[in-house]
């Protein structure tokens, strides 16, 4: 359900079902796609002054939609545990539940 204020058809409608709909592709749950669309869509309301009120965090930095995942996997860390989960859930990788982060990576890479 997209956030409140937010009219049928809109443009903010059609931002929140696209997220959703991608979200939900990189294998998110439906609950956590709809939380995820819905912080987007708030987010960049407060940006472009279509909310009344707004943090000061949601006004800095890029914006997710020019962001576009630009931070996830990037810096020392790599991508995180939930991406390599589904990349391994992707090709069929065995016991995939009861691996760590490293372990998650050597599969992957090796299964790639």
């Amino acid at each position: 359900m997209p956030p409140r204020g937010v009219k049928k058809g809109s443009k903010r409608d059609r931002q929140y079902k696209e997220v959703k709909k991608s979200e939900e592709k990189e294998g998110r749950s439906t609950k956590r796609a709809e939380e995820i669309a819905a912080r987007t869509v708030n987010k960049e309301k407060a940006r472009s002054g279509e909310s009344k009120s707004a943090s000061r965090s949601s006004k800095r930095g890029a914006s997710a939609s020019h962001r576009g995942g630009k931070q996830s996997g990037k810096g020392p860390g790599g991508r995180t545990r939930e991406q390599l989960y589904n990349d391994a859930k992707k090709l069929g990788i065995d016991g995939r539940s009861n691996m760590n982060k490293d372990e998650l990576q050597k599969a992957v890479a090796g299964a790639s």
